[in-house]
């Protein structure tokens, strides 16, 4: 039950960051570093977390008025 649910919680994280991506493109918005953090994942029972990475100072302020 407990590899069920960590599959489920994974595979939730993976759909979240595909709909973060989307949605950033539709702003003009390109993160190459989205993704799921690699080490949230590698636990016994894993609690993903969504990685954003770094941006440019040109991105920066496109993504705080997206976020507006």
């Amino acid at each position: 039950m407990k590899a069920q649910h960590a599959a489920l919680c994974v595979e939730e994280a993976e759909v979240t960051v595909e709909e973060l991506r989307a949605a950033l493109e539709r702003a003009g918005i390109t993160l190459p570093s989205l993704r799921i953090d690699p080490a949230s994942s590698a636990r016994e029972a894993p609690c993903p977390r969504v990685e954003r990475g770094g941006c440019s100072i040109e991105v920066a302020p496109r993504l705080a008025a997206a976020q507006r």
